[in-house]
């Protein structure tokens, strides 16, 4: 009997009669090898991508409190001590970064000044700031940039280019912090960091045991609630999305 091998569809066959054909081995060739490695690098690719994604999500959940830990390295550099972090002076610098909307300049500053009587009569009702506790703002820096960049590109390109900005920063008579960050006009986002010398846990003080008033824009440092930011809905969205296609390329690549 003459036999012959006879691919089909990436298997091989022996025929030993004419009544039929008997499968001698199911051996993956052909194309199919080359399909699990592309489908192995693929996968390899989606995981590191996702992976990616998720710790920058994670990093991402909060700028505002991220560039507060920015500042304080920076202060420590220069062994100057910490400053506490103000959820009040924070949602206040935020309402700040929102009234400079349609304000950034070219060169990634702000040229904004709200009147005095805004941070008592708008910003801290606004937010629920307990007047009795509002304290002295002994410093301000404002900056703003066309795209999303993290709070340590922020800190070198955007808000402290200079030696102006950063003699603001060691100051010793800083005792805490509040940061706002906002995405606004056309995409923009909005920075807005201010510093006091009140005492720690008594001045700016949020109304509600410390919650305040939810904002429906942006991020601020120290704030109990979850940022109301599109980049932070996209980068949620992307997350989902990479995760499914990471699920089906490994069955697919189970199936093979």
């Amino acid at each position: 009997t003459t036999i012959s091998i006879i691919p089909f569809l990436g298997f091989s066959f022996t025929r030993k009669s004419v009544e039929g054909f008997v499968p001698e081995e199911r051996t993956i060739r052909g194309r199919f090898p080359e399909m699990k490695k592309e489908n192995s690098s693929l996968m390899s690719f989606l995981l590191l991508l996702s992976l990616s994604f998720l710790a920058s999500s994670k990093s991402h959940g909060n700028p505002a409190s991220e560039m507060v830990n920015v500042l304080n390295q920076n202060r420590t550099a220069w062994k100057l001590g910490k400053l506490h972090e103000s959820p009040g002076l924070g949602c206040i610098a935020l309402q700040y970064a929102e009234l400079c909307e349609g304000n950034c300049n070219v060169n990634n500053t702000l040229t904004c000044e709200p009147p005095e009587d805004d941070f008592t009569q708008v910003f801290a009702p606004n937010c629920g700031v307990e007047l009795p506790t509002f304290g002295t703002i002994t410093g301000h820096v404002l900056g703003c940039g066309t795209h999303y960049a993290t709070p340590e590109a922020s800190f070198s390109d955007i808000l402290f280019r200079d030696n102006k900005s950063l003699l603001v920063l060691r100051n010793r008579s800083h005792t805490e912090v509040g940061v706002g960050m906002a995405r606004l006009h056309k995409g923009t986002y909005f920075w807005c960091i201010l510093f006091s010398d009140g005492g720690t846990n008594s001045s700016f003080s949020l109304e509600a045991n410390g919650r305040g008033i939810k904002q429906r824009k942006g991020c601020y440092s120290g704030s109990t609630f979850s940022c109301s930011n599109a980049h932070m809905i996209c980068m949620r969205l992307l997350n989902s999305f990479l995760c499914i296609l990471l699920s089906i390329n490994t069955l697919w690549v189970s199936f093979l």
